[in-house]
């Protein structure tokens, strides 16, 4: 179905002004956290951040720093921080954590982990100089495993998955040292936190992450697209859930998390309601502007045409996943512990000014479907329903 601009402009207005339209439609919480979080109750942390200068690690720095809060890093070095009054310590989560030795914190931020083996290293070195360990964690470690169109037809109006919802495990033929697929790895990482850290531990798992300083195509695509203009091939049933989070939104509520001493474990998703992909789509184009149409494709066409969801790198239209479970997490515990959401519509316009911003070599432009690929598409799925 082809679904042009002023058919849609009042629910896009809504959604883009931070309001998800369900069947109590209501106003998502704290639309601009900045505002009601500009003043504290608590005495600034000594907090160290293990990372800090990747995607999510700047604002977190940034957010903390401004609040108040001492603030150190820890990296590689192949990165500086520019905050004024940082400090950064060098050294290698693989083998070389001699930097830490000898310090203090009031909390320790993990949110850079690849390897289970690395929080052994840092909870071993850090458990007897930080009082809190916040690791942050991935959905992904959720046992709720997704098979291409296995669940296209589940629409998920009431979340499946929530905080005490079973991780993964190792299999029979794993021992501990082994390699460990990303999923797994953040399991065992929580499971090491905890075990370190007890009662002394929060684990944060966030869905898709997006927002300005995304260089992948996981969601950037979409902004960039719809800005773009002209007919956009939208992938499965409009109805689908869908769930992202806006990296300021989730780095500025973790050190809330941290200056609070707040424990346990919690998804880091959003929005506040259930927002389908529908909506998802009408909010980026409410925050972006230009002039396109939207067609939308069922799976069936998609599989047959060999299109397969957004599992891997390599797949063609990010930020769908049809039917899966990990695309509707419960998180209204992370709503009462301070989860705040700006307007999806406003993380799309200034994603779009950030990418805009960035060498043209290193821009996204069709590194998701290409303009050829998705004109092909788009004529195939006209003779498919002309007949």
């Amino acid at each position: 179905m082809k679904s042009k601009r002023r058919e849609f402009i009042r629910s896009a207005g809504m959604i883009g002004a931070g309001i998800a339209l369900t069947s109590n439609t209501k106003v998502l919480p704290n639309l601009f956290p900045g505002q009601k979080y500009k003043s504290r109750k608590v005495a600034p942390k000594k907090i160290l951040i293990l990372g800090g200068t990747g995607f999510i690690g700047p604002n977190m720095v940034k957010y903390a720093v401004e609040r108040g809060n001492e603030v150190t890093i820890f990296s590689r070095g192949n990165k500086k921080s520019d905050i004024p009054g940082v400090k950064h310590l060098v050294g290698d989560r693989n083998n070389d954590l001699s930097a830490l030795k000898g310090r203090k914190w009031d909390v320790v931020i993990d949110n850079n982990t690849y390897d289970y083996r690395w929080v052994q290293l840092s909870t071993e070195v850090l458990k007897d100089s930080v009082g809190h360990y916040i690791f942050v964690s991935s959905i992904s470690a959720y046992n709720s495993e997704y098979e291409g169109y296995k669940h296209k037809d589940r629409l998920l109006w009431e979340p499946i998955v929530h905080e005490e919802f079973e991780t993964l495990r190792p299999s029979g033929d794993w021992k501990d040292g082994d390699k460990a697929p990303y999923g797994l790895t953040k399991a065992l990482s929580e499971n090491i936190a905890h075990k370190t850290f007890p009662g002394r531990t929060t684990v944060v798992r966030p869905g898709l992450i997006v927002g300005p300083g995304d260089k992948s195509k996981r969601w950037t695509y979409w902004p960039v697209r719809i800005a773009r203009g002209g007919e956009v091939l939208v992938p499965g049933n409009p109805r689908h859930s869908n769930q992202v989070i806006d990296q300021r939104d989730l780095t500025e509520w973790i050190v809330r998390l941290a200056e609070n001493g707040t424990m346990g474990n919690f998804n880091g998703v959003g929005p506040g309601t259930r927002m389908s992909m529908e909506q998802m789509i009408y909010s980026i184009w409410a925050g972006v502007g230009g002039t396109s149409t939207f067609t939308w494709v069922d799976e069936d066409f998609l599989e047959a045409e060999g299109v397969d969801p957004p599992i891997s790198s390599g797949s063609l239209f990010p930020s769908w996943v049809p039917g899966s479970a990990k695309k509707y997490c419960a998180n209204q515990k992370s709503v009462e512990a301070g989860l705040t959401f700006r307007p999806l519509g406003i993380t799309a316009a200034d994603t779009l000014e950030w990418e805009r911003s960035r060498p043209k070599e290193e821009q996204i432009n069709d590194r998701a479907i290409s303009r050829k690929q998705e004109e092909v598409l788009l004529a195939a799925w006209e003779k498919v329903k002309g007949k």
